[in-house]
């Protein structure tokens, strides 16, 4: 399905855009390229000759996603990204009940060999920092807000593996997949029929970002849960 770069958009005035990243689309072009050749960067500057990602979001995680519309607007939004700046919150739902209040996860990341994933390297590894707080907590499950200070890549995913409160779905870092069966006292399934998980990807969104604009002004840009995050939630919502 071809997706309407326009119909993502959340912000824009003449130096940003602030998109809600769909899930399933990548930020940048691929080295392999899925058949729609569609990414983030190639919609933006098809949209704004001259756009450029502030920052990235992995190909599963949907959210806010703030895109640079001019060389300037890109330099003022990276060196806040450099100076940790930027507030990025999150929500993650993740396996297990947990009580997380301001829990700060500081412990260094270092990625694989082949670049896939990442391990806690406390020699070689980056400083790594993330900052979690409970939401909600359900039967077997939490909404966690995830800020990470720093900006490593799977960073909240391997520092909720550490806090043993792995992404739901997340198969990289230890997460399992949440049927409805497991959370509905009442559930049947139908005959010959399998039960899908209730989200089929890593549930993991970019629920806010706020910086500072060219004009000095503080703007905090939400991203609304897709369709299939929302989904989620309600389900656990409905069973408590």
């Amino acid at each position: 399905m071809k997706l309407n770069f326009s119909d993502l958009i959340l912000f824009e005035d003449d130096d940003y855009i602030v998109i809600n990243k769909p899930p399933y689309v990548a930020a940048l072009d691929e080295r392999t390229p899925d058949r729609s050749g569609q990414s983030i960067l190639r919609m933006a500057k098809a949209y704004s000759d001259d756009a450029q990602l502030a920052h990235r979001l992995d190909k599963e995680t949907s959210g806010a996603l703030a895109i640079a519309k001019h060389p300037e607007a890109y330099r003022h939004l990276a060196m806040q990204f450099e100076h940790r700046e930027v507030t990025k919150r999150y929500h993650a739902v993740t396996n297990g009940v947990h009580n997380l209040e301001g829990i700060s996860v500081f412990l260094p990341i270092a990625p694989s060999r082949d670049g896939t994933y990442v391990k806690i390297d406390r020699e070689k590894g980056k400083v790594a920092e993330t900052i979690f707080n409970t939401l909600r907590a359900y039967r077997n499950t939490t909404l966690v807000e995830c800020m990470p200070i720093t900006g490593r890549m799977h960073q909240i995913r391997v520092h909720l593996q550490c806090l043993k409160a792995p992404i739901v779905s997340d198969a990289t870092y230890g997460g399992k997949p949440v049927y409805l069966s497991q959370i509905k006292r009442d559930f049947n399934l139908k005959m010959d029929t399998d039960e899908q998980p209730l989200i089929q990807r890593v549930a993991l969104h970019a629920h806010s970002l706020t910086f500072t604009q060219l004009n000095g002004e503080e703007l905090t840009v939400e991203a609304p849960y897709p369709k299939d995050f929302g989904a989620l939630v309600k389900q656990l919502e409905k069973n408590l």
